[in-house]
C-alpha cells in the first residue's frame, strides 16, 4: 500500500454535524477500499481562489491514508457523485 494526501473542500454553508457526516463518509470509503486512515485535519473554512459553482469559500479537510493504487478511481469517483464536496486533490507521498 501507498501513502496518499487527500484533501477536500467542502461546501461552507454546511454545520457541524453535517460536516463530520461528509468525513465519515469519506474516511468509509478509504476503508471499503481496503485502505487506513492514518492523520485527519480540519483546516477550517478558508477563501477560495476562484469561485466554484458561485461559491466564494470552502470548509477544508486533510486526509492521509494508505491506499492499493487501484483504489484510487473509486474513492476518485465517490468523491465526484458527493454534492457537498466542491473539490478534492490526491497527492502520492513519495518514499
Amino acid at each position: 500500500m501507498r501513502e496518499y494526501e487527500l484533501t477536500f473542500i467542502v461546501r461552507p454553508d454546511l454545520e457541524e454535524p453535517d460536516l463530520t457526516a461528509v468525513i465519515e463518509r469519506v474516511k468509509s470509503l478509504v476503508t471499503d477500499n481496503s485502505g487506513q486512515v492514518d492523520k485527519l485535519e480540519l483546516w477550517g473554512t478558508r477563501q477560495l481562489a476562484y469561485p466554484i459553482q458561485r461559491i466564494g469559500t470552502g470548509q477544508y479537510v486533510f486526509m492521509l491514508s494508505k491506499l492499493p493504487p487501484q483504489a484510487i478511481a473509486e474513492i476518485d469517483r465517490g468523491l465526484k457523485l458527493s454534492e457537498e464536496i466542491l473539490r478534492h486533490l490526491f497527492v502520492r507521498i513519495e518514499e
